[in-house]
């Protein structure tokens, strides 16, 4: 897929860390898989891996964290 950020590079499957910041609150998900554009780093998610993030974010919102890093592929 071409990137629609940079219009030159070309996307391959990769991880990414996703930072979400609410009311105070700072939620790092570490690999993360996505589509990242080979020239300006741009990422894209999935519906499904998007709805995961944002699962675990609430999750993480809803215990009370200020700040909290989770790996992807260590959660069950």
């Amino acid at each position: 897929m071409e990137c629609v950020i940079c219009k030159t590079g070309a996307t391959h499957h990769g991880h990414v860390t996703v930072t979400l910041e609410r009311n105070g609150s700072i939620i790092a998900i570490k690999e993360v898989p996505a589509m990242v554009c080979n020239n300006c780093g741009e990422y894209y998610l999935d519906t499904e891996t998007t709805k995961e993030v944002l699962a675990k974010a609430e999750q993480a919102i809803e215990k009370g964290v200020e700040f909290e890093v989770i790996n992807m592929n260590k959660v069950a």
